[in-house]
């Protein structure tokens, strides 16, 4: 690990000046502290585990609701703490925005910022901190998002696949045997990854599973005004959804639509959020425990901040089953006869 006598080296100045630099002393200009940081940057200089420095974390958060504890970020920042501060963490919340990620690079930012680490929630593929991950050297976890061969970067989530497959093999269980599935655009790896898991659970349950069965759109309504009517005249009897909210929306759709739920049709969501006991009927979804999720997101940062090099940490999924999803055709005949 380069040490501030390897930053002084570089630069031709003393000891002292790079250790008022990285800390914000203000006899500094900002000409030599951009210096130092960049420096030191460029060299891996870290100060995780220098005594007499406070151990401060923090939570990148974009595109997520956390403030409340019915959302989905509350729980995941919740448990992230349970873990980060009795460990004496300092954690510090950062809601991100594309002006922060384009006006300072990402590891410069955390040495300036003099934070050991972090966990990132919501990013889409498109920030512009999403190519700094693949070389940076800050201890970084993302939270369903994913870059490979950068040993200091860890992806967190639940097991998709198996998720996914939870919630196939159960329509299938209940007679269906044409099952359709509705997306926000895939504008995301998360989405993305459930968008292939449908697929993969599909064909690993032995249904049909041509590309037709789905249906992605940017807006909520779109999707459903576009692609419902499709899958519908195509057999499907059954729906899962990338997420509850959707999940929610088809529910509202059906009800103005005469469409029975789960009569005509079952719908599956996924994530589990609050809302779902309370949709009408209450929404069956494949559950992310949060809180453990945000444990995790520590415990693989913590990991990383003493080197130790995880890759992916992903949690057992479970299926919720409440009254969205009931028998399907082939189910009711069976019984019938």
């Amino acid at each position: 690990m380069a040490t501030m006598d390897d930053i002084a080296r570089r630069l031709g100045i003393s000891r002292g000046t790079v250790s008022k630099a990285l800390s914000g002393a203000a006899d500094v200009s900002e000409t030599m502290r951009k210096s130092v940081v960049e420096t030191a940057v460029e060299l891996g200089y870290s100060r995780i585990s220098r005594t007499g420095e406070s151990r401060r974390v923090c939570v990148f958060v974009e595109n997520m609701a956390y403030e409340k504890p019915e959302d989905f970020g509350w729980e995941i920042i919740t448990g992230f703490r349970k873990l980060a501060e009795p460990g004496g963490y300092q954690v510090d919340i950062v809601p991100l925005t594309e002006e922060l990620q384009r006006s300072i690079p990402y590891d410069e930012y955390m040495l300036r910022s003099g934070y050991q680490g972090s966990l990132f929630l919501g990013l889409s593929l498109l920030d512009p901190w999403m190519a700094d991950f693949r070389t940076c050297a800050a201890p970084t976890v993302l939270y369903d998002n994913q870059v490979r061969s950068n040993p200091a970067v860890t992806q967190v989530g639940i097991d998709n696949i198996e998720g996914m497959d939870l919630a196939v093999a159960r329509l299938k269980e209940l007679g269906h045997r044409k099952v359709g599935y509705l997306s926000t655009a895939l504008g995301s790896y998360i989405y993305q990854a459930r968008y292939a898991a449908f697929f993969h659970a599909l064909r690993q349950n032995k249904l049909p599973a041509q590309r037709e069965l789905a249906g992605y759109a940017f807006r909520l309504t779109e999707c459903l005004e576009k692609h419902l009517p499709r899958l519908l005249d195509r057999g499907c009897t059954a729906i899962i959804c990338s997420h509850d909210l959707l999940a929610h929306m088809l529910l509202i759709h059906c009800l103005e639509l005469g469409i029975s739920v789960p009569g005509q049709l079952s719908v599956i969501g996924f994530d589990d959020l609050p809302l779902c006991q309370y949709t009408i009927p209450p929404l069956s979804t494949v559950r992310q425990n949060r809180t453990e999720l945000g444990k995790s997101a520590f415990y693989a940062l913590s990991s990383l901040i003493e080197r130790t090099p995880i890759s992916t940490l992903l949690l057992h999924a479970e299926l919720v089953e409440r009254r969205s999803a009931g028998p399907g055709p082939d189910r009711e005949t069976t019984e019938q006869q």
